[in-house]
């Protein structure tokens, strides 16, 4: 039993899991997320994308960006989006994988 406890994942890393997935537990979020995984959009792309309000979807990224899920790029006055690393793509490609795997 030991040696299982000693591999097991810590609880603060258990909290920060948890947390990833709750971020992928959210529709928007998710489609944000596929959205991005495509290319780089701004905010307005994904407002017209996704069909909401430019408020509510600044409001999912910054929540997705305090997760170090997406990351922006400031280009004059236009701030673009995309996945923060390939392992946010992984994840995703995998997680869709298994849902279509019978």
């Amino acid at each position: 039993m030991t040696s299982i406890k000693e591999r097991m994942v810590d609880k603060p890393t258990a909290l920060e899991l948890a947390e990833l997935y709750k971020a992928l537990s959210d529709p928007t979020r998710v489609q944000l997320i596929g959205a991005l995984l495509q290319k780089e959009l701004c905010v307005h792309d994904l407002s017209v994308l996704l069909e909401m309000g430019q408020s509510a979807i600044s409001h999912q990224l910054r929540y997705l960006r305090n997760l170090r899920i997406v990351k922006r790029r400031k280009s004059g006055k236009t701030v673009y989006y995309s996945l923060d690393d390939s392992h946010i793509e992984e994840i995703f490609v995998q997680t869709l994988q298994h849902l279509k795997h019978q």
